[in-house]
């Protein structure tokens, strides 16, 4: 069949900007080229300058469209070619030249005849249309010299294409943190915390002194105390309350997947690894990012979170670009973290980068009277999340009883308590009648008898320099060596002697 240039020029081109989507427009162009040209199959390729490849992005053949999606590594000296090259190449046994018999090989043309058109814009190599024939020697220079007149408006096309993919690709991210961020930013995030002020009292006057400021926070204490609240309630009263607020449970996710979760992967940085990920660090940009469960970081993420810390950026996995972030930490564990220091698995420089600010959370048995207003929230919110559209009363009697029970769930406790009688309501008040405190929660109870000013707990730095006093004394005033005091409460000397100069605690030799 004579080809007219002109007309074969004029209807490629119709064919491949007819469409944004490359797979309908190449698929529209191999109906023509089909009758003008021996071809069975149709590829276009781009070259991904960061993995050193031929990415296969799209491809229609005799039988129908293929879904290539192949990633093609390709060698230096075959890389440097590649990008070289500005005319048509045909690939056939015919051509003796060593790289474009590599070339070859890596593509599986044995027994095929590929004519390869180099594909540029403003003069950079953006990728080929690969025309590949079934059989070997049946392109001759008269098909490249006509496929040729079509190589600018297809590269124009490809270019078009993949700048409409990638505004594609940013409309899903900023829709995927939205998604996230609406999810992350539950109703009542910014309701004052139950309990300021009578058994949190302290804890809010450490959350006022903190918040504004810009420093890493570590909350301490039992699960179930509410230290994700507290963590709301700095982020809410800090400048950075209008930035995203950005949670991360350390534990719930796998060692496997850690990294990338956290912080982020570059496209093809592993197998499945498709597109590039944003990770919770770059999400929190210019807000907070809570690492709840931080004890249960694995060692390389502790190495990494470290150098975040640090030099305030971070490499995707798989990436060597050092992104620079703004955010703020607040983590919390209700592990010990020097014990774990001492035996190995948690790093000692980053307990020191996160114990700038410790707040310890007291167990909800140790705050008895925060129960009554607690109970009353948690009854009006478990109601909106079951669809009651009535708030039952709670029994005369039946908040005594809640106070008497020790709690070893604290707070989670009271809510799955409460959401339980809810479910199990048949009318009138909430008696609470199914909850009765475990033998040993009951055995611990106090006798009426005693004195109540014996009852009162006292601060936590009492607590602790009361404890040290009496692991010097029972070691005689040595602190460093076997059985020195450093090493009978299991921390760091230097620890030791910081914790001993802070608390006023005196070093005596009896």
């Amino acid at each position: 069949m004579k080809v007219v240039p002109e007309e074969f020029f004029r209807e490629v081109t119709l064919r491949f900007c007819s469409s944004l989507d490359v797979n309908i427009a190449i698929q529209r162009s191999f109906q023509y080229l089909r009758e003008v040209l021996p071809v069975d199959e149709i590829f276009l390729d781009i070259l991904d300058l960061q993995l050193g490849a031929i990415r296969r992005i799209a491809g229609v053949s005799v039988r129908g469209t293929l879904t290539p999606a192949e990633i093609i590594p390709l060698p230096k000296e075959v890389w440097a070619w590649g990008q070289s090259i500005r005319e048509p190449v045909i690939v056939d046994s015919a051509n003796k030249d060593p790289l474009v018999r590599k070339m070859a090989v890596l593509t599986k043309n044995e027994g095929k005849s590929d004519l390869s058109l180099p594909l540029h814009i403003e003069g950079k190599r953006i990728g080929a249309l690969i025309l590949r024939a079934n059989g070997d020697g049946v392109y001759r220079k008269e098909h490249a010299d006509l496929i040729r007149l079509v190589a600018e408006p297809i590269a124009i096309a490809l270019s078009n294409a993949l700048a409409h993919q990638e505004l594609l690709h940013l409309r899903d991210v900023l829709l995927d943190d939205n998604r996230f961020l609406q999810r992350e930013l539950a109703p009542g995030l910014k309701d004052a915390v139950v309990g300021e002020g009578s058994g949190l009292r302290n804890v809010m006057e450490q959350v006022r002194q903190v918040a504004p400021l810009n420093n890493t926070v570590l909350l301490l204490g039992e699960t179930g105390v509410g230290k994700e609240v507290i963590a709301n309630a700095i982020h809410y009263g800090s400048p950075r309350s209008s930035g995203p607020f950005v949670k991360v449970n350390c534990g719930a996710i796998s060692d496997t997947l850690i990294d990338s979760e956290l912080f982020g992967h570059e496209k093809g940085a592993f197998t499945g690894a498709l597109t590039e990920k944003r990770g919770r660090f770059e999400r929190a940009d210019g807000g907070t990012l809570f690492l709840d469960e931080i004890g249960e970081l694995p060692p390389q993420a502790q190495v990494r979170l470290l150098r975040v810390l640090q030099t305030h950026e971070l490499e995707r996995v798989g990436g060597t670009k050092p992104i620079p972030i703004d955010i703020r930490i607040i983590a919390a564990t209700h592990r010990n973290l020097e014990q774990m220091i001492t035996e190995g698995r948690f790093r000692e420089d980053l307990w020191f980068r996160i114990n700038v600010f410790p707040i310890f959370l007291p167990p909800l048995r140790q705050r008895r009277e925060d129960i009554p207003a607690l109970t009353r929230h948690l009854v009006q919110v478990k109601c909106r999340e079951l669809g009651l559209t009535k708030v039952p009363a709670i029994a005369v009697g039946a908040l005594e009883r809640l106070m008497d029970y020790d709690w070893p769930g604290n707070v989670r406790e009271l809510q799955n308590v409460v959401e339980r009688e809810l479910i199990r309501f048949k009318g009138g008040s909430l008696m609470f009648e199914s909850l009765v405190s475990p033998p040993y929660a009951r055995e611990k109870q106090p006798s009426p008898n005693m004195d109540r000013e014996s009852l009162i707990p006292v601060s936590l730095d009492e607590a602790m320099a009361q404890h040290i006093k009496k692991a010097i004394e029972f070691t005689k005033g040595r602190i460093n060596g076997k059985d020195g005091a450093a090493e009978l409460l299991r921390i760091n000397p230097s620890t030791l002697r910081s914790r001993m100069e802070k608390l006023g605690v005196i070093r005596t030799n009896i």
